[in-house]
């Protein structure tokens, strides 16, 4: 079976929070990207230097120039940094502290059952974070990023969504 790589979304200039976000979040979000079956991470970033930032080991960072774009433009990137070996990537957002491991299994053990070019997590019947890339489908990411594409979806409702951080309000105790 062919690795899967998970590419975390760390590029956007964090306009609404008023500050780098992603300092904040990011060491949260890869310690539960380590604990699921991934065999690489690449951290996509673009407005804001990163390299003060502690990472686990074996992740690498992948700065965007073109970040400006979309959040496709930032995709693009982390895809291009994967080995040719990885048959498909777990999209995460840097901005989601409350990611499941158990998420990312779900969504990969679906791809790796079912394929498809893009399968993704649902929360109440609504797509959300981790979703899965198939390699088939890097070349078509466009600048808006995937959503724009309709995903096969996968339960995770009993997991609880990740959380998308947008302002300071928005964070969740003890972070």
């Amino acid at each position: 079976m062919g690795r899967v790589a998970a590419v975390v979304l760390a590029a956007g200039a964090a306009t609404r929070f008023g500050a780098p976000k992603q300092r904040l979040l990011l060491p949260r979000v890869l310690a539960r990207v380590a604990e699921s079956p991934v065999d690489e991470i690449v951290v996509v970033e673009g407005a804001y230097d990163l390299r003060d930032v502690p990472l686990n080991p074996g992740v690498r960072l992948v700065r965007c120039p073109d970040w400006e774009r979309g959040p496709g433009a930032s995709l693009r990137c982390g895809l291009g940094a994967l080995d040719d070996d990885v048959e498909a990537a777990v999209v995460l957002m840097a901005d989601g502290p409350d990611l499941s491991p158990t998420a990312v299994a779900r969504v990969v053990e679906d791809w790796r059952a079912h394929g498809g070019a893009v399968v993704a997590a649902s929360y109440a019947g609504q797509r959300g974070h981790p979703l899965v890339v198939a390699r088939s489908a890097w070349a078509d990411v466009p600048d808006d990023g995937l959503r724009v594409v309709s995903p096969r979806l996968v339960p995770c409702d009993d997991l609880g969504a990740p959380g998308d951080i947008d302002t300071p309000a928005d964070l969740p105790p003890g972070v």
